[in-house]
């Protein structure tokens, strides 16, 4: 650790680590939106189906996120609740286009919101109704009444309409996960 790095800590001016996880099914725009949130020169030309998980890190002005990009395939979300314990948000991604899962998001979104883990943390939940482009797409109204997100009364929550691959509605997510992060450590 540099002079700058121990002279920044003693003073508190070093970002707060955050863990979160981003969790949705499989193609619903995961890697795509956490792809986004990392600084341009970062970022990845080429995304690909993640197999198991990834580990991403960014910073946004105050805090230092270590993401871990969960695999959304059915043979993989078992992987999901060993973060659990660790998380201090969640990032929950919904494909808004793909109508004939809803029922699938929303059986996973209850089993993880029920998980002992999960149940005994107030930590935001974050949720993108993602790919807004698409002609079929939902609105993120409708997508939060598919999932009762209506009925999550232990935690705050909040839906952001997205465009991941134009990064559309990505910032407004990130500066809500950020302020409720911040005001949940107080």
């Amino acid at each position: 650790m540099g002079l700058l790095d121990k002279l920044s800590g003693w003073l508190g001016l070093r970002k707060k680590e955050v863990n979160v996880l981003c969790l949705g099914l499989d193609n619903s725009g995961k890697t795509t939106i956490i792809n986004q949130l990392k600084p341009a020169n970062t970022q990845a030309q080429e995304i690909v189906p993640t197999i198991g998980f990834n580990i991403e890190k960014f910073k946004s002005s105050s805090l230092s996120f270590t993401v871990f990009d969960m695999s959304g395939q059915s043979r993989y979300r078992s992987l999901w609740e060993h973060y659990y314990k660790e998380s201090h948000a969640i990032i929950f991604v919904i494909d808004s286009s793909d109508k004939l899962r809803m029922v699938v998001a929303k059986e996973e979104l209850d089993t993880f919101l029920n998980h002992e883990d999960i149940q005994s943390k107030k930590i935001p939940v974050l949720f993108f109704a993602n790919k807004m482009d698409l002609q079929d797409a939902m609105s993120s109204v409708k997508v939060s009444q598919m999932l009762c997100l209506e009925n999550i009364k232990d935690k705050p929550w909040h839906i952001c309409a997205s465009n991941a691959i134009r990064g559309e509605g990505l910032q407004e997510g990130l500066d809500w996960l950020q302020d409720h992060i911040k005001t949940m450590n107080k």
